[in-house]
């Protein structure tokens, strides 16, 4: 299984090797969890599932997910792939979460047409208003934002969770006896995001 991702300042790498450290530690031996950077020369057809992640600057992934998620959609084929976007604003009330969802879907517009990623989950990440914009500070400041660290380990793990109970070999592994049901392809055994 393959954890990409694209980062700015390091945020999105943190939340990649947390979620393949979650991967590895709830499969174990069933499947083995590589993390490595969206780069152009990264061939995702050795690999049975995907997560890909990006930082989310402007509502839109960086450019080199963006890329990988591209030439993913040919080469994947009928194989999973999860995605999660990085941005500064976590989903944790009523106005943010509607900040969130709409941030959701202007980055899915990025995607290429016809994907179909099991989930798509957006995780809070670090904010550094130093160097943004005066615009930029001014509304995050008016969302209630706050410098610092966003991330929610909790739901980076729940989330991870997810992926390896839908992996089918991972389920008959991990799973009591009797129950090797496979995971609908478009499912995931965590809750979509609110309004999702």
């Amino acid at each position: 299984m393959l954890v990409a991702y694209a980062t700015a300042a390091g945020s999105t790498r943190g939340i990649a090797d947390r979620i393949a450290d979650r991967l590895r530690e709830v499969v174990g031996d069933a499947a083995e969890v590589v993390v490595r950077p969206a780069d152009p020369e990264l061939d995702v057809r050795s690999f049975d599932a995907v997560v890909l992640g990006s930082a989310v600057h402007d509502m839109a992934w960086l450019p080199a997910a963006t890329h990988l998620l591209r030439r993913a959609r040919v080469t994947l084929g009928d194989r999973p792939l999860w995605c999660f976007s990085v941005a500064g604003v976590a989903p944790r009330d009523p106005v943010r979460r509607l900040v969130t969802d709409r941030e959701l879907q202007r980055v899915e517009r990025g995607f290429p047409s016809g994907l179909a990623p099991r989930d798509h989950r957006l995780f809070g990440g670090v904010v550094v208003l130093r160097g943004m914009p005066l615009w930029g500070r001014l509304f995050w400041l008016a969302l209630g934002g706050r410098p610092g660290d966003h991330r929610d380990w909790a739901a980076v793990d729940r989330w991870a969770d997810g992926i390896a109970a839908a992996l089918p070999t991972v389920r008959r592994a991990a799973s009591p006896a009797g129950d090797e049901r496979p995971a609908a392809r478009g499912t995931s055994a965590v809750p979509p995001a609110p309004g999702r």
